[in-house]
């Protein structure tokens, strides 16, 4: 599919956008193991989180909508072959650490991308815990009982801790995560909200074995990353007015807001309130006229790593050269992130290098329409729709059907909002 977009003068309108991804793919996970049926609204619909769905019906679990029918923390069975996770690295991390406490051997596979993508940073502390794990292709289970290990993660990844914890529930003693970061905690929100042993304190996580977890009923927080497009894009353009309804405001997850915020931006959130521990706000965003430059370090990469490419599309509006690095965990994402939103953004005349970290880029340029590559990354494709709305002439994305893995109508609110 190739999307063609032309440029506009201003955005404006209220939407509604997907379910939060990352709260999704741990709603249908945890929800599996509780005791009982769980409900789950508003569920992302997007094909990583179909991904997650897919790999626990194939491990017993009646998963119908909204319902999650739980099997309890000892009810999952062997799938009857490997267990395709797609596209979504988050769907092969996390049944790493479930599946790794399991009696039986699971084979977990997924597209070229994610076969490539490293999962030695996962496989290493569930051998610690006395899992037989293999990779590649990343085989887990059939050795038990785990033991709780006290793990401090060299590279901050949610991803990762949330494996270590959710083997954990099955591990004989204490489990614990250190980060040098904090990120997106939604696992140990979730987790305790259902009733395991969990404590944080400061950037240490614990959990303890839980002999069984009790279901929920939840209303899943619109996705942050999601909305973070639109901010960006209202937020350069004179005369716009977007209001993102429900999304989640978890402090992990909004590093973002409060960068474009120190820029100039004016992001209001309205009606905040809280969904099953998480906080929700409607958010308003109009135009701004940002300052620069912008200078993003490690652990200011680290806590908005999905929303670096259209960071990097609003550093070609600042003044001044922004420097964006800490970021070398987007070179294993779903494309080479760095390379790729480099290429898309130099071929509309932005004067952006790549660094082995991360970018250097110089502004203000004037982008003008192209025609861009997505590699197949629904980030990329999303970032470079937001630098074709303020670019000169019509822009065009070869590969934007992969926006679908995490956000199926963004080109129809698009449309919408323009």
């Amino acid at each position: 599919m190739i999307a063609t977009i032309r440029p506009t003068r201003k955005l404006e309108g209220s939407i509604t956008v997907p379910g939060d991804k990352s709260i999704s793919h741990r709603a249908l996970i945890v929800g599996s193991i509780a005791t009982g049926e769980s409900t789950a609204r508003g569920l992302s619909e997007g094909a990583d989180v179909q991904s997650t769905a897919a790999c626990m019906r194939a491990l017993g679990v009646d998963i119908e909508g909204s319902k999650i029918r739980g099997v309890g923390m000892d009810g999952l069975r062997a799938a009857g072959g490997p267990l395709d996770c797609g596209n979504s690295g988050t769907t092969m991390r996390l049944l790493a650490g479930l599946l790794a406490a399991q009696p039986f051997e699971s084979k977990l596979v997924g597209d070229e991308s994610l076969s490539r993508r490293p999962m030695d940073r996962v496989a290493g502390p569930l051998r610690d815990m006395g899992a037989a794990v293999a990779w590649p292709p990343l085989k887990v289970g059939g050795k038990t009982p785990l033991r709780g290990i006290d793990y401090e993660a060299p590279v901050p990844s949610a991803q990762v801790k949330s494996a270590i914890l959710l083997a954990g529930l099955y591990a004989e003693g204490t489990t614990s995560v250190s980060e040098t970061v904090k990120t997106r905690d939604h696992t140990e929100v979730m987790l305790a909200a259902m009733g395991a042993n969990v404590t944080v304190d400061g950037l240490r996580v614990e959990v303890d074995r839980a002999e069984s977890l009790q279901p929920f009923d939840i209303d899943v927080p619109r996705d942050f990353s999601s909305a973070a497009f639109w901010l960006a894009a209202a937020g350069l353009m004179d005369g716009s007015r977007v209001r993102l309804l429900g999304v989640g405001v978890n402090q992990t997850r909004t590093a973002f807001a409060d960068t474009l915020t120190s820029l100039g931006f004016v992001i209001t959130r309205n009606r905040p309130r809280l969904e099953a521990g998480e906080p929700v706000a409607d958010l308003e965003v109009g135009p701004a006229r940002p300052v620069g430059p912008l200078h993003v370090n490690g652990n200011g990469a680290a806590r908005m790593i999905d929303e670096l490419p259209v960071l990097a599309v609003v550093a070609t509006q600042l003044t001044g050269t922004s420097v964006i690095a800490g970021a070398g965990e987007l070179r294993v994402k779903e494309s080479d992130r760095l390379a790729a939103t480099a290429e898309g953004l130099s071929a509309m005349g932005a004067d952006i290098e790549v660094q082995e970290d991360g970018w250097v880029i110089t502004g203000p340029r004037r982008l003008e329409g192209a025609r861009v590559d997505s590699a197949g990354d629904h980030r990329i494709a999303m970032a470079l729709a937001v630098a074709a709305l303020i670019a000169d002439g019509k822009t065009e994305i070869e590969g934007a059907e992969c926006v679908d893995i995490s956000y199926p109508g963004f080109f129809d609110h698009l449309e919408y909002l323009a």
